[in-house]
């Protein structure tokens, strides 16, 4: 079930307060939607249920419904519908606030244009809220409605960074993708198309990788401080979580390498093909000098001039420029310019 398919079961309320999607699970992998009202009055009916509630941040009285609904201070209900997208994590009695960033796959989009993500956080309800459409979300939902999704408010929240991170991995293997395909690509063919995507995936890998190091930092602040209602799983995947950060940005490095070796290659290519054209045309302007000189010469309009009354004066000069340019060959040769 994507975004849009969810929105078509939204009610007026629903969309008045910037409700995408809510969920109550069942505490066995399931979970059941409801709706604003139904979501704002909710309470734990059974042992285990927990509340999700994803929402459009950009919708008006957001700020207002988390100070006096979920009690928020006003700071806190500032940075979840604020547009300041730095990642950070924290504690806040009890709960855990986070700002998380994801991968930008909509359509149309350049994956180093990240999405924000708010997260609020306690023992039974959990808050996200964003902007612009995220996939990582959706396909937490999607988990839920076939039955096989988190289980706990902690599962939740490990299981939403882990799809945040994983889709870096895919972002990571489409740019490997490309740099393995300008490796086979004839440079001389396509010199320009090279050089026009060598600069993309480096843009990329920076910007990349400028964004993901900061949630680095945030995820390692929740593993070494994480709230009392993770259990030992939940804290044992946000530090595998963690690992796989580490080692996504170490892909980046990698990839950010690779692009500039092959760029330094198609530099040299480009450089080494300019010095053979320049030397060829060193060796044409060699090989015409003496018989431009000749020429010029025999070209002079003054008195004198030999061969002038002679009828095969014209042939025996061809004749004496054309061993000129041979003598010149076989000297170059000679010389192994040639």
């Amino acid at each position: 079930m994507t975004e849009e398919t969810d929105q078509d079961h939204r009610t007026e309320d629903d969309i008045r307060h910037g409700l995408l999607y809510s969920r109550v699970l069942d505490g066995h992998g399931g979970a059941r939607e409801v709706h604003w009202q139904e979501a704002c009055d909710w309470k734990p009916e059974k042992p285990g249920e927990v509340l999700w509630i994803h929402l459009d941040r950009s919708a008006e009285g957001i700020r207002e419904w988390l100070m006096s609904q979920i009690g928020l201070p006003e700071a806190t209900a500032d940075l979840m519908v604020s547009h300041e997208t730095h990642p950070r994590a924290f504690q806040e009695e009890g709960a855990l606030i986070a700002v998380l960033r994801g991968i930008n796959f909509n359509p149309g989009a350049k994956p180093e244009d990240m999405i924000s993500m708010q997260l609020w956080a306690d023992e039974h309800r959990v808050i996200t809220l964003r902007r612009r459409r995220l996939q990582s979300p959706r396909d937490v939902m999607k988990q839920l409605d076939a039955g096989n999704g988190p289980k706990t408010a902690g599962g939740l929240v490990t299981e939403i960074i882990e799809q945040l991170v994983a889709r870096m991995n895919r972002a990571i293997l489409d740019m490997n993708d490309k740099l393995d395909h300008l490796e086979q690509i004839d440079f001389t063919k396509e010199h320009e198309t090279a050089l026009d995507d060598i600069a993309v995936i480096r843009r990329n890998c920076l910007s990349l990788k400028r964004h993901m190091s900061p949630q680095h930092e945030a995820l390692s602040a929740i593993g070494r401080d994480a709230p009392k209602w993770f259990s030992d799983m939940n804290r044992r995947d946000v530090r595998e979580v963690i690992a796989r950060l580490h080692r996504y940005l170490g892909d980046l490095d990698v990839s950010k390498e690779s692009a500039i070796l092959i760029q330094d290659d198609i530099d040299s290519r480009a450089a080494s093909q300019s010095n053979k054209t320049m030397y060829l045309l060193s060796i044409v302007a060699a090989i015409f000098l003496p018989m431009g000189f000749l020429t010029g010469l025999l070209g002079i309009n003054v008195g004198g001039m030999p061969g002038v009354d002679n009828a095969n004066a014209f042939m025996i000069t061809v004749i004496a420029l054309v061993a000129i340019m041979l003598l010149q060959l076989w000297v170059f040769r000679k010389l192994k310019w040639l």
